[in-house]
Parts: C-alpha cells; structure tokens; sequence
C-alpha cells in the first residue's frame, strides 16, 4: 500500500477517534487535579472555541449551514464546566500561596480586568450575568422555543409545496429530495436549538453558584486552615474566585451570543451572510439624512458637548451623501459568463430534446393565472388531488403531471399528453365559470355556448356573478380549474394502461414481497420476467380492471404461468378468478347483476368466426359487426341514462373480439365470460342482441 492510501485511511481514523478522547479528557477535569500551566492551556482553548463558534454563527448564510451548533453548544459548556470544577479545586487548595496560585490566565483576569479590587470584580460579575442570563439567554430561549413550534407546525404544509412544485414540473426528483431533507433538517435544528437554550441557561446559573461556593469556601478555609485573617482571606480567595468566573463567563456570554445570532436570523436572501444583510438595510440615504439632521439640531442645543455630537452629525450627513450618490449610478452590465456559453453552437444537447416527464399538461398563456398560487390559482393542488385519488383507485402511484405553458398553443387552450401522446385537447375560460346541463337545469343562461370535455354535456361560460342564480336554476357551476382537472381525471382513467410501466410494476412487486415473499419469488422473475407481467398488468388495466388487490391477482398470474407465458392468454386465464373484481363495481352485494346477452344462434356464427382465424385477428364481418355496435348502443341508451352500470356477458371463446368490437361505443362497459359470473350472483338479463336474421331486418 502506497504513502497516499496509508495516510488517507489514517486521517478519518484520527477524526472519529478525536471526540471520544476529548471527551474523555473533560471528564478527568473533573476528577483529576490539573496543573496550573494546564490549566491556563484550557482556558485559553475555551477563549478560541468560543470565537470561533461566534465568527462561524456571523457567517452563516443561513441557520442550517451551522446545523451542528447544537451539539457544539453542549460540547462547549461541559468543557466550561469541566474547567471551573478543576480550577475550583486549584483556586481553594492553593490560594493561600499567592495570586499566582491558580494560574497566569485567572490572576490576569483578577488584576487587570478589575484593578485588583475584587467588590469591583463583584458588580462586574453580577453585571455580566445579568447580561447573559437575563437579556441575551432568556430571549435567544423564548425565540428558540417560538421557531421550533412554528417550524414543526409549517412542516406539513411545505411538504405540500413542495409536492406541489414537484407535480408542476418545476423541480425535478432529486431536487425534491433535498428540499425534503432541507425541510426535515430544519425542523430537527431548531427543535435541538430549543433544548440546547437550556444548556447555555444553565452554564449561566451554575457559573455564578460556583463563584458564591468559591468565595464561601475561601472565607472559610482560609482562617481555618491556614490561619488567615478573615480581610486576608477575602483579599485572595474572593479575587481569585471573581478572576476564576470571569475567565469563564466572557467566553460563555459569547456562545450566547452566537445562539441567539444563529435563531434570530432571518433572510429573504438565503445566499446573503448576516453582514451583508444588515450592511443592505442599513446603506439608504433615506435612513441617516434624518439621523444626521436630528443628531446636528441636538448638538446645537444649549449645555450639550458639540464638539462630540457635531463631528458624528457631520459624519452621518457624509454617510447619506455617499449612499445617494451609491443610488444614483446606473447599475453596472451583469458580466457575461463566457464558460457557460457552449463551444460549439451547431451542438444540440438532449435535454433539448427529450422530455422525462411521461404526463404533461400544456397550457396557452392565458391560463398561466390557474397554476400561479400567489394570484389565487388552485390548478396545481387540484391535479394533486387527481393523482392522490386515481393512485389509490388504480392501485399504483401514478406518475407526476408537469404543467407547462406553451407558446404554440391559443391562449386559452390546454392539451394533456400522455407519453408522447395527445388523448385530450379543449379550450377553457379562465375569468369565467362553466355551468354544465346535467338534465334539471331549467332556463336559460346568457353566456358562450361549449360542451363539457369530460362528459359532453351541454354547458355555458358565464361570469362568476351569475353563478348563484345558476346553481338556484338547476345548473352545475364549476370552476376552470376544475374543468381541467376532471378531464384530466378522465383521460387518465382511459389511459390507465399507458401509465405503468416496469419501473412501477417493480413497485408493485416490491411491495408485496414484504407480505408475501414466497409468492413474488413463484411469480418473477421466474417464470414470468418483468416485461411479460407488465403486458398482464397493462391489459387488466385496459379493461377497468385496477390493481389494487394485487396480492390476489398475483397469485392468479402465477398459477396461470404455469400453464402459458403468453401474456393475453394468462389475462383470459385468470379472468374468471378476478370476476368478483368485476362485479362488485357493478352492483351491490343484494343487488342482481344486470347483464346484456347475444342470442344463442348469433354466438354461434361469431364463434364460428373465431375459431376460423388462426392469427388471432378475431375479424368480424363489418356490416355483421355495425348492426351489433347499434343494438347494443340502442340497448344500453336506457341504462346509461339512468346511470345504471351494465355487463355484457358472452362465451369465452368470442370475448376478446367482442370486447375490440365494443370498446370504441361503449368502452366503460365490462364485456365478461359465463366463466367469470359466480354461480351465486344473481342475474337479470336486461336485453338479448338478436340473431343476424333480426339484426338484418
């Protein structure tokens, strides 16, 4: 193994070992007398960490960018508290010796800071903690807990969103993915942020009980034990005890600072760092020309130090000046990014041409007001809902929906395309409601005449003022949006089979091999392979048949494989067991199944037909076809009309042709074999198609 290799399986040795072994240390502090040239180590390690963790919480762009502060909080303050346990044991063990006794880093705080007078060092400690304890950890605590309840109580909502932008088209899956990341990170950062307050609370409290413990402690041992005069004792043990607390509560008022820094952040910019946000909204002229005005009339006032106030007037009237002048400059030409410019401008990239995305929306320009959320529009959670339904209805997730505009498109029109495909097309009114004729709407509306594109009923464009006197009226009234999205809804459903795929299929089989792992492994990809049962799935789908039992359809397939690998003769395989399927959409449980039959002699002749064709074609005479197509339709047009779901019911021989023969006329309608009814299901035959001497006549 070559020097590089070595050293780069060392280095992450080192760093997970790193932490353990801190931690280690901090705990012998606390355990194990330090010596002083150690001890100042430490506490000028704690000075640095604390720097350091405000200078990265200044920095950061956002909170998140220092999502570890939480945990750096705690680290931070138990390596305080370790260093005040082993200085306490320094200060009260050998105080009696000197000022130096407890280190060069406790004296110098002792003398220098406070003159060697340790009642000044009192109020300055007290005045510190009051700083830290009541302004800046009580209110960094008090926004700590407000952010994290009102991070956790928008999470659902911007799970939503971001749902929502995904199904528009406008961010793609693997940027999908990190926002959700992003989202839940956040929501764990101020939660710990809410708790990690706490710490910094605390490291307060206990800062100023370890000086009371220090000053008692010293004032007690020291006339005791060393035979000190209580003003000796004071002299010493309190000055080294007050240096001791504030070499400790200096560094500890800058991690609260830094925490009440990182939650109170709050940007529009998320790349802007919290200098130059602030530098932003602080650099107008509008805001220091007042300043300098009100600052120059103070300095003028009788009594007041002009030649301090005066200078700063005329330093803040020289700020606004360079910020107007700043303003009034035309803004300098963006550079043009010469790398991003392609080499060659005869190359055409794939992106350009291809298009992931298998279900599209587009849209004319003046639609774009339905998608645009912020003008009202509800387009976007409407198709949502779509998809959330028609996933549970068909039994798989069905694939997003990207709504995009489209300049080659009339303003108002909109065209949903399936892989590739265009299986709906129609014009909307996006400023106006569209009232539908479902059979008891009584008058007449002024408005633009149309037709539903869902179910092709009469229908009027008319203004949002008219709609309540339209619903009174009998009418439908319905919004665009709504308009679009049941067609859409439609058009799916129709279009089922086109929207699964291997990949969904894999789904599928993955989420059933949780439950019933031996009979995903009898099933693929073994005997069936993965494309086969894709052919199987997607011929059931084209049928109406959904997916959502599809642990039972599973096991038809595979004990239907092992009679055939052909995909359409494993569907007719195992029809008869998916009846119940079938016929539960149909009618009640009590409730007969109203079927249609053809007339024995007409059977006949079509299974005749069939059993000529080798190829499979099930070719039906076209005259012979037509007439049955219009007596099953004048047949049905009572049913259909009362909205009373129907099955045809055949010989299994002639299903499949009787079924492409009846598909274009009435393609919601069921065709069955006798094999698929249960001999328990009660039956009322509701028309016979007659034999092909009636059927000519």
């Amino acid at each position: 193994m070559n020097a590089t290799a070595m050293k780069g399986n060392i280095v992450p040795t080192l760093k997970s070992f790193a932490l353990p072994v801190a931690i280690l240390v901090l705990v012998g502090m606390m355990v194990v007398p330090v010596p002083t040239i150690l001890l100042d180590t430490f506490f000028i390690m704690n000075i640095i960490i604390s720097l350091a963790v405000l200078m990265v919480a200044l920095n950061a762009q956002k909170p998140l960018d220092f999502s570890a502060f939480p945990t750096v909080l705690l680290f931070a303050t138990l390596f305080r508290l370790g260093l005040n346990v082993a200085s306490t044991r320094v200060v009260l063990g050998h105080g009696h010796e000197g000022e130096a006794a407890a280190g060069h880093v406790i004296e110098s705080f002792g003398t220098f800071m406070i003159g060697g007078d340790y009642v000044v060092g009192l109020f300055v400690f007290a005045i510190l903690i009051i700083i830290n304890l009541i302004v800046v950890t009580k209110g960094a605590g008090r926004v700590s807990e407000v952010a994290a309840r009102f991070t956790l109580d928008a999470l659902p909502g911007k799970q939503m969103a971001i749902d929502a932008d995904l199904n528009a088209g406008l961010i793609t899956p693997d940027e999908a993915k990190a926002r959700r990341v992003e989202v839940g990170t956040e929501a764990d950062f101020y939660g710990a942020m809410d708790g990690s307050s706490k710490f910094v609370k605390g490291d307060a409290v206990a800062g100023l009980l370890i000086l009371f413990i220090n000053v008692i402690g010293g004032l007690i041992l020291g006339p005791v034990s060393h035979g000190m005069t209580i003003g000796e004792a004071a002299q010493t043990y309190v000055l080294l005890a007050i240096g001791d607390a504030l070499v400790a509560q200096i560094p500890a008022l800058l991690l609260s600072i830094a925490a009440a820094a990182i939650v109170t952040r709050v940007s529009a910019n998320k790349e802007q760092g919290l200098a130059d946000q602030i530098g932003s909204q602080f650099g107008s002229h509008k805001t220091w020309t007042p300043v300098a005005v009100i600052i120059g009339l103070l300095g003028l006032l009788p009594g007041m130090p002009a030649l301090i106030i005066l200078p700063a007037a005329a330093g803040s009237g020289w700020m606004a000046w360079k910020m107007y002048q700043t303003s009034k400059r035309p803004p300098a030409p963006e550079p043009i990014d010469i790398a991003a410019e392609p080499a060659d401008p005869s190359r055409i990239g794939w992106d350009e041409v291809t298009d992931n995305m298998q279900v599209m929306v587009d849209i004319g320009y003046g639609l774009v007001p339905l998608i645009d959320e912020r003008r009202g529009g509800a387009l976007m959670g409407r198709i949502t809902g779509v998809r959330r339904q028609l996933s549970k209805d068909l039994g798989f997730v069905v694939p997003q929906v990207r709504v995009r505009d489209d300049i080659n498109l009339d303003p108002f029109t909109y065209r949903i395309v399936v892989g590739g495909v265009v299986i709906g097309e129609d014009n909307v009114s996006p400023d106006e409601m569209l009232a539908l004729d479902t059979g008891q709407a009584v008058g007449k509306l002024n408005g633009k005449k149309a037709k539903d594109p869902t179910f092709g009923l009469d229908a009027v464009w008319i203004s949002p003022a008219d709609a309540d006197a339209a619903t009174g009226q009998g009418w439908l009234v319905v919004d665009p949006g709504t308009v679009m999205a049941t067609h859409l809804n439609q058009a799916l459903i129709t279009n089922a089979s086109d929207l699964l795929g291997p990949d969904e299929v894999q789904a599928l089989l993955d989420g059933l091999r949780e439950r019933a792992a031996q009979l995903v492994s009898a099933l693929s990809p073994n005997p069936l392979p993965i494309t086969t049962l894709t052919q199987v799935l997607r011929g059931l789908l084209a049928e109406n048949i959904p997916l959502k039992e599809f642990r039972r359809i599973a096991a038809a397939i595979a004990m239907a494989a092992q009679r055939t690998l052909d995909a359409d003769e494993i569907i007719e395989l195992i029809r008869p067991e998916l009846g119940p399927l079938i016929i539960q959409r149909l009618c009640g449980v009590r409730e007969p199944l109203r079927v249609m039959t053809l007339e024995g002699h007409l059977e006949a002749l079509l299974g005749q037909a069939v059993r000529s064709d080798p190829a499979k074609r099930h070719t039906i005479e076209p005259d012979l076809g037509r007439r049955i197509v219009d007596a099953l339709q004048r047949a049905a047009q009572p049913l259909v009309a009362e909205a009373k779901p129907f099955a045809l019911v055949v010989q299994p021989s002639i299903r499949i042709a009787i079924r492409k023969l009846v598909r274009t006329c009435l393609p919601d309608t069921p065709v069955m074999s006798f094999f698929e009814v249960p001999e328990d299901k009660s039956v009322e035959v509701v028309a016979v198609i007659g034999a092909p001497e009636a059927l000519a006549a």
